[in-house]
């Protein structure tokens, strides 16, 4: 297989093999799980942050395992993928709200928990996000009403994923 580079001062950025597949070795991309349990999340919609504080990958060094913060390092369309798995879902509580926080917008999954019984339920957000140079993600969870029992769990059930589309 003959692959082509294309080079930026003197730096490969883009391969293109003889079967068209095209790889750039700087492409943001990132995929980060929770190493362990967030607890007993606070209740009242009080915004908890998700701390995925493990990476898989990230290419380009743009996710911060510290701050659980994604940032854009150039502006364009980004894909992300959120999936949380979270157990002890209270019956009491009138709302569970999962967050994709953008600095351009907020992407959001909302569900009134009228189960029989406190349940395991996975979330899952899908977007694609406009964000410019610097802009942020962030994952959040939010319980109103009910007992603070309810925690999001960590890998396999919990991840955040991402990558520059276009």
């Amino acid at each position: 297989m003959t692959r082509s580079k294309i080079t930026n001062t003197g730096v490969s950025g883009m391969t293109i093999s003889s079967a068209n597949e095209i790889t750039m070795s700087s492409q943001p991309a990132f995929h980060v799980i929770n190493g362990t349990d967030l607890p007993d999340i606070t209740t009242n919609n009080t915004e908890n942050t998700v701390k995925f504080d493990t990476e898989s990958f990230d290419v380009n060094a743009d996710f911060n395992t510290t701050s659980f913060t994604f940032t854009a390092p150039v502006t364009g369309k980004y894909q992300f993928n959120v999936s949380l798995s979270v157990s002890q879902i209270d019956t009491a509580a009138t709302q569970y709200l999962i967050r994709l926080n953008t600095s351009n917008r907020n992407y959001h999954l909302a569900i009134d928990p009228e189960f029989s019984s406190d349940v395991l339920f996975p979330f899952s957000i899908s977007a694609l996000a406009d964000m410019d140079a610097s802009d942020t993600a962030i994952v959040t969870i939010a319980q109103n009403s009910g007992n603070g029992q309810t925690d999001v769990r960590a890998d396999p059930g919990s991840h955040f994923s991402g990558f520059l589309a276009c």
